[in-house]
C-alpha cells in the first residue's frame, strides 16, 4: 500500500510541478517519476536549510519544491 500511496502522491506533485513550470511537457509516467524524485530532492534541500516538513501538507510542499527544482533542471538541459 505504501508504494501505491507514493505513486499517487508522486503523480499529484508531478502534475502540479508540471503546471507551475512552463516550457516543458512531460507524460504521466514522467510526472510520477518527477514527483517521487522531487520528494527525495525536496527532503535533501530542506535538510540543508534546516527546515522541518511535518504532516502530509508539509511533505507535499517539500516534494513540490523538489519536483519544481528537478523540472527547472530538465528544462535547462532540454533547451540547450
Amino acid at each position: 500500500m505504501n508504494i501505491l500511496w507514493s505513486i499517487l502522491i508522486g503523480a499529484v506533485v508531478g502534475a502540479l510541478a508540471d503546471y507551475i513550470v512552463k516550457g516543458i511537457d512531460v507524460s504521466l509516467i514522467v510526472k510520477i517519476i518527477v514527483g517521487i524524485l522531487g520528494g527525495v530532492i525536496g527532503s535533501w534541500v530542506f535538510g540543508l536549510l534546516n527546515i522541518a516538513a511535518t504532516g502530509l501538507i508539509g511533505e507535499l510542499v517539500m516534494a513540490l519544491v523538489g519536483a519544481i527544482i528537478l523540472l527547472l533542471i530538465l528544462r535547462a538541459i532540454k533547451h540547450k
